[in-house]
């Protein structure tokens, strides 16, 4: 029993003693992590310091510190230095896609969704393949695609700067699948990847599910320093590097060609495997680029139609280079079999009829009108958002709150930085605001009235701590 007795002492966290069966370390680590993923622990609960705990438990510091390390591996757990240890808010929750809930009585500005209005023209696209080539569609063949469908893919990779040819171009189903292919067939538990301080949620989730390390680098307003990568890269065994250069998720930074070329020259001296998600690449009129164009032989690069074409779609075009060419197919055979074709051949029609791009045009005014709203409500921090998102600053006095719950109350979805976040807090806490999400211009504009007012009113209403 420990010199203390806790039996009465207040604590967030009290797992059973019994059960910690050897190695403790372990044991401790599942506790934690079964509590969290059932919902005992709510997101952001905080969690007991880590030598009152282990006085609880009668185990040694460094036990409770090693489990605690293991869950912050998994995405479990988060600290903040000065502050103590959370349970992170994505850890038993899935934010990428939601079911629907026509009882909802809230705006939806925390999932980015596409501007799903504009997808009657890929019905009608679907419905004109489905009427062309109909069953021919529904079997096992052309596993990477028919010529047709890779020939498309070449042509709409050529309207961002890349020219591979049809031997090193996989279609996917969608950018989350070609991820998982990526980091499921190059890269090896423990292996460790850079990113951004704030990355995509699920490609944390990702790296988290096999147990691939990512390492958080410290960036600007143009994503990842090149200078700090080095450093890491002198220190470390780092394997590879994931970039979102346009419109970061959840950042919204834009990568300059210069720093592209920099971090490119750092790739090629160091050997890192680049992953290069161009999810809103499609949102720049004169796009600059790409990283895979200054490091091919070590850039696998993924261009999405699901933000700016049709999001139920699933396609994303991944180009690779030739010596992964056998290991990205033995992936994709044995993770999708194949990609759907009747979601393939509509892709191809939408690129060679010219209806992708009219998609795009009007996506990309529908962007600038919703970013010119968001200017009104927010215009020092909002002034140079074109995308489909702001990442907002979130006033110190809700750093005490679960403020994704408060806005919930007061009638919008929104998602805390922390969801994004790989490695320690920074003390300054963000909000990511999805603007494509809300059904109309107006509704937007409503939410974004309530974001306000909640940033002006009362703390005494606030109450709704971590």
């Amino acid at each position: 029993m420990p010199v203390n007795s806790f039996d009465d002492y207040p604590m967030s966290w009290k797992p059973k003693k019994e059960l910690l069966t050897a190695p403790k370390y372990r044991a401790l680590a599942d506790l934690l992590a079964d509590d969290i993923l059932t919902g005992k622990l709510p997101p952001h609960t905080k969690l007991p310091p880590q030598r009152e705990l282990a006085d609880y438990l009668d185990l040694n510091l460094s036990t409770v510190t090693r489990a605690f390390q293991h869950c912050t591996q998994k995405g479990l757990i988060y600290g903040i230095t000065g502050r103590g240890t959370f349970v992170s808010p994505n850890a038993a929750i899935d934010i990428a896609i939601a079911d629907e809930k026509e009882e909802a009585s809230y705006i939806e500005m925390g999932i980015i969704k596409p501007l799903d209005a504009f997808n009657t023209e890929t019905f009608t696209v679907m419905e004109q393949v489905l009427r062309r080539s109909g069953i021919s569609l529904l079997d096992y063949s052309y596993p990477m695609g028919t010529p047709y469908q890779r020939a498309a893919a070449q042509k709409w990779l050529a309207h961002f700067s890349i020219d591979v040819s049809q031997s090193n171009i996989a279609i996917t189903a969608g950018a989350q699948n070609a991820l998982a292919i990526l980091l499921l067939t190059l890269f090896r538990p423990g292996d460790k990847i850079a990113t951004d301080h704030y990355t995509y949620a699920n490609f944390i989730e990702l790296a988290n599910l096999m147990q691939i390390r990512l390492v958080p680098i410290s960036g600007d307003k143009e994503g990842i320093l090149p200078d700090v990568l080095e450093n890491h890269c002198r220190l470390q065994q780092l394997n590879g590097i994931y970039l979102v250069p346009n419109y970061h998720n959840p950042t919204g930074h834009i990568m300059s060609q210069s720093r592209k070329e920099a971090l490119a020259a750092i790739i090629r001296k160091y050997q890192l495997l680049a992953i290069e998600d161009d999810i809103y690449g499609f949102l720049l009129e004169k796009p600059t680029l790409p990283l895979a164009h200054f490091a091919p032989d070590h850039t696998c690069y993924i261009c999405s139609l699901s933000k700016s074409i049709c999001s139920g779609l699933r396609i994303a075009y991944l180009t690779f280079p030739t010596r992964f060419a056998a290991d990205i197919r033995r992936g994709i055979y044995n993770v999708n079999v194949k990609t759907a074709s009747l979601n393939s051949e509509t892709a191809g029609e939408l690129i060679y009829s010219g209806a992708a791009q009219k998609i795009i045009q009007q996506k990309r005014i529908e962007a600038a009108a919703r970013s010119e709203i968001c200017k009104s409500y927010f215009p020092e921090i909002a002034a140079q958002t074109l995308g489909f998102s702001l990442w907002l600053p979130l006033p110190e006095m809700f750093y005490g709150t679960d403020f994704e719950h408060l806005a919930q109350k007061h009638g919008i979805s929104v998602c805390h930085s922390h969801r994004f976040l790989v490695g320690d807090a920074d003390a300054q806490q963000y909000l990511r605001i999805a603007l494509s999400s809300p059904n109309s211009k107006e509704e937007l504009a409503h939410g974004l009235s309530i974001l306000r007012d909640l940033f002006t009113s009362d703390i005494h209403e606030k109450s709704f701590c971590i």
